[in-house]
């Protein structure tokens, strides 16, 4: 149990972790190339050492140093930090070895990878993970998946374990139900090992890191009106990437910097991909003046300097085309709307009920915990500000998100916050709480 009293303004300046989604990415294509890979910033958190292993139970070489290859230490597995440049020799798009994989409490890496799996004929592999992962559904991969040829089975035909025969696929055109960056990423990485092209057709467009970063390693990639075309490729080469610090991450201190009163906050090397900047926009709606610094690209990704202030917020609505450009940030935006004048709606996002928790339930459980006026929909939830919380205690239910969801509302709240399981924030920022208070010693 943690507990994160009410504190004074967040003063200073900081780098938020590399970005979670584009590690998770790095390590995969680097592991899907031919010859070495040097990834820069990879992010060290549960999730991300979890995705290392993965590669390298399939055959990758994963090392950690800036020297020649061969001359680095290799990396010792999940418990082992990456504390320097990584270098990840990779096996190339069809010389995955069968292997069990404990994808341990990572949804990217349980929907991304299968896609690289199932084209690669004779292959088998089984996909595991913690209690979280196997309430994940995987039903929306394996879908499109067996409409390629791919030969899946899971646990009642939805969860996993999730095992993978690697078999011939072809390509296809794929219209997306709901709008999901992990779902179109697995499609397209099936697509690099298909026979002919596949087309993604999305209704919102995603993030598209994926994308990027396979048309940089030499990937056939393009984007048609509202579909992702890729081709079929003999191979890839990565070189190297460079990770960017994760807007998802810096969103934390952005909403915190907001609420308390006296705040001033810089963000350094931001990744300010336009598919991931919902929440500025959103925030802004609401009345939020955020400055943005442009600080050129980093591994083919925008950056900028972000610089924050507290302002009163108004209420809006939330929904269609920003819902996939805001995923991960909108448990923030329900805070940040308790805190605002009116009755802020979230719709057409029936996607957080597939992630780490329900974040609908936990989102809506939380806040009314703290003093909260949030109702639940089946695809969002309907926020009454009241210009501020109480304070109270809430269980984080094993989900990073929630947790630093309770420190932030925790220093802008009333009375305080107690959160239960605090420790799930290093999933995907280990360093959370030390860089939080790091803000508030600053404080002038």
């Amino acid at each position: 149990m943690a507990r994160i009293d009410p504190a004074g303004p967040l003063r200073g300046s900081l780098r938020p972790p590399s970005d979670k989604s584009i590690s998770h990415r790095a390590a995969l294509i680097a592991a899907m190339g031919e010859g070495e890979t040097v990834v820069e910033g990879y992010l060290d958190a549960a999730d991300t050492r979890t995705t290392l292993a993965a590669v390298r139970a399939l055959g990758a070489r994963v090392e950690v140093g800036p020297g020649p290859a061969g001359t680095d230490e290799a990396w010792g597995g999940p418990n082992d930090p990456v504390d320097g440049p990584l270098r990840i020799g990779g096996v190339g798009l069809r010389g995955a070895g069968s292997a069990t994989i404990d994808v341990g409490n990572a949804g990217t890496l349980l929907r991304l990878l299968p896609g690289w799996l199932a084209g690669q004929d004779g292959g088998q592999w089984t996909l595991d993970g913690d209690d979280s992962i196997r309430r994940r559904p995987v039903d929306r991969i394996a879908a499109p998946l067996r409409e390629m040829g791919a030969e899946l089975r899971a646990r009642e035909d939805r969860l996993p374990p999730l095992t993978i025969a690697g078999a011939p696929l072809h390509g296809i055109a794929y219209e997306m139900p709901i709008a999901s960056a992990q779902v179109k990423s697995c499609i397209l990485f099936a697509g690099l090992l298909a026979d002919g092209e596949t087309r993604v057709v999305e209704g919102h467009p995603s993030r598209d890191h994926s994308e990027r970063m396979l048309a940089a390693a030499g990937a056939e990639v393009s984007r048609e009106g509202n579909a992702v075309v890729i081709q079929p490729a003999e191979r890839l080469k990565p070189g190297v990437i460079a990770v960017p610090a994760d807007i998802s991450s810096a969103a934390f201190f952005l909403v915190a910097a907001l609420l308390v009163a006296g705040s001033e906050v810089v963000l350094e090397e931001v990744g300010v991909n336009p598919t991931r900047t919902g929440l500025l926009s959103i925030l802004e709606r609401m009345g939020a003046e955020i400055e943005l610094e442009p600080l050129g690209e980093r591994g083919g990704e925008p950056t900028a300097r972000l610089r924050v202030r507290p302002a009163p917020l108004r209420a809006v609505e939330v929904g269609g085309a920003e819902i996939p450009l805001a995923i991960d940030e909108l448990p923030l935006v329900a805070l940040a709307a308790c805190f605002a004048e009116g009755t802020t709606t979230i719709r057409d996002a029936a996607e957080l009920r597939a992630k780490e928790s329900d974040r609908i339930e936990t989102v809506v459980a939380a806040l009314n915990a703290l003093g909260g006026a949030v109702e639940p929909t089946a695809d969002g939830m309907v926020i009454t500000g009241s210009g501020g919380l109480r304070g109270g205690m809430i269980s984080s239910q094993g989900d990073h998100r929630i947790a630093m969801l309770g420190a932030v509302a925790g220093i802008a709240s009333g009375d305080g916050v107690e959160v239960a399981g605090m420790d799930a924030a290093a999933v995907s920022y280990p360093g959370f709480e030390s860089d939080l208070a790091s803000l508030l010693v600053a404080r002038g």
